[in-house]
């Protein structure tokens, strides 16, 4: 097997002229790297020529779904069944995010939920000024406490 090798690795050497480097060790670097240069120019010519299959197949169509879920004007959210979600308004805003609300259609006496702004928000830099009316979701442990999950335009 070893034999083979180098008889192909001699035949390949004539081919591209350097026959003579075997005769001295000097050169046989040297035509070496020509014959490597040489196959790896044919290989990236030929790769060039072929249009490779790559793990980028259905990108675009992957990118189309992804446009077509920024578009809907439906908001999708997850359920949680341990929070009470009320619409409010802003009546005060407060240090740290927190905002002070009235429940929309709570008798006047009522006194005012305490909320925070939601990760989400906070994370995209929603701003909320007094006068907006947000979707506010409450603990069912503590009503008086909330937590801004939703800013109305």
């Amino acid at each position: 097997m070893r034999s083979f090798i180098l008889l192909c690795v001699t035949l390949v050497l004539a081919l591209m002229g350097c026959g003579e480097a075997f005769s001295t060790p000097r050169n046989v670097g040297v035509c070496r790297n020509s014959v490597i240069r040489g196959a790896a120019s044919t290989i990236s010519t030929a790769s060039a020529t072929v249009p490779s299959k790559t793990a980028l197949f259905g990108k675009k169509a992957a990118r189309a779904q992804g446009n077509e879920r920024k578009n809907k004007t439906e908001r999708v959210r997850k359920k949680k069944d341990d929070v009470i979600e009320v619409e409010g308004t802003v009546i005060e805003s407060l240090p740290n995010a927190m905002f002070r609300c009235s429940i929309d259609g709570a008798p006047e006496t009522q006194e005012p939920v305490l909320a925070t702004i939601s990760g989400k928000i906070r994370k995209n830099y929603v701003k909320v000024l007094v006068g907006d009316s947000v979707t506010i979701e409450l603990s069912p442990y503590d009503l008086t406490r909330g937590r801004i999950t939703f800013r109305k335009r």
